[in-house]
């Protein structure tokens, strides 16, 4: 039984890798061209990852259940904070998510094949091993919340492969939200990487929840550290509350 049901999980990888691959090349027109002709028609690429992201969902068994969308303000661009487990995140952070966003991203996504042209053209790649392109990436950050456009980033900074439920926050959301005075949204995703671990391809279907928590103002707010404290104790908080069976 136990050959046969490896067996059984080695077609499943095969097939999600096919899905994977062969959805990307389908939609890759709107997935990348929308964005050579600037904001007024990016959004366009948008809704092409938002249908791709559902295409994927269906197609793998992988299902996202939401929870907390009434905490979105329509109209109200964020800097939204989130935590990070597994590749399988962003197809479910992305049906969350209302209308256009832009991400920030490590420049490794672009090695990906296929993903990383579409990576390229909707998200800020960063270099995190290079002051200059962390400095650089945080000022078209700025530019693109100046432009009414939200943007995410995940606060840990990378996928959590530790035991603990959060690992500790980078500085980068929270020194933007000061600058900015935009409000802060977080999400926390839940049991991504129990379907697909960190760093590997080992993927199972099943379920995925999102949550998104209240509003967290910024306005006259000075302390990056209090701010970043605040978020943490909030996300781990919403992590362990819905996390029990």
């Amino acid at each position: 039984m136990k050959t046969i049901s490896k067996f059984f999980h080695f077609l499943y990888i095969v097939w999600v890798g096919f899905v994977f691959i062969s959805t990307m090349l389908f939609f890759l027109p709107g997935l990348t061209l929308p964005f050579l002709f600037g904001k007024r028609f990016s959004w366009i690429g948008y809704k092409f990852l938002w249908i791709w992201s559902l295409t994927f969902s269906w197609l793998t068994f992988i299902r996202y259940e939401f929870h907390g969308k009434e905490n979105f303000r329509k109209g109200q661009s964020y800097i939204y904070v989130s935590n990070h487990t597994s590749f399988l995140d962003l197809p479910g952070i992305r049906l969350l998510i209302p209308g256009e966003f832009r991400p920030l991203a490590k420049k490794e996504l672009l090695k990906i094949p296929v993903f990383g042209w579409i990576a390229q053209s909707a998200t800020i790649i960063v270099d995190r091993s290079d002051r200059e392109s962390k400095h650089k990436s945080l000022e078209k950050l700025k530019k693109i919340l100046t432009n009414g456009i939200s943007i995410l980033l995940f606060a840990e900074g990378t996928q959590n492969r530790s035991n603990e439920v959060l690992q500790p926050f980078k500085d980068g959301a929270f020194r933007l939200a000061i600058e900015t005075q935009m409000p802060l949204l977080p999400m926390v995703v839940i049991g991504a990487g129990k379907l697909m671990p960190p760093g590997t391809v080992n993927l199972r279907p099943g379920l995925i929840k999102l949550y998104v928590g209240p509003e967290i103002p910024t306005q006259g707010l000075t302390d990056i550290n209090q701010l970043k404290t605040q978020t943490f104790e909030l996300m781990k908080e919403m992590i362990l509350q819905n996390s029990k069976p």
